[in-house]
């Protein structure tokens, strides 16, 4: 069985961390507050929901892609497992605080 790595979600959600009601991206998918930055470990591949872990992920540091721009850097509070995410900083709708990406820690890829 040949699983898709990426399945597409752009839904509303409610903040696990700051309680702030995220709107759907009108181009894209958002996994993460762009508030507090936070998100959930629900997924394996992006989407999928597959994850049984569920537990909070702090955004702890970032990068940039020459292709994707800045990527947040992601760690479960739960497993400590650490994820990527494509940064939101220039949305039309509830941009990424981009004041807060800047005080993460920078990482080189």
């Amino acid at each position: 069985m040949n699983k898709r790595k990426f399945t597409h979600i752009n839904e509303a959600f409610i903040c696990a961390v700051c309680s702030k009601e995220i709107k759907p991206l009108p181009s894209s998918c958002r996994n993460h507050c762009p508030f507090c930055l936070s998100s959930l470990h629900v997924d394996i591949h992006p989407g999928d929901r597959d994850s049984s872990c569920k537990g909070i992920m702090d955004a702890v540091s970032y990068s940039l892609h020459s292709k994707k721009g800045i990527m947040l850097h992601h760690k479960c509070r739960k497993c400590g497992e650490i994820k990527l995410n494509k940064a939101c900083h220039e949305a039309s709708r509830q941009p990424d605080d981009y004041n807060k990406i800047l005080t993460l820690t920078p990482k080189s890829l």
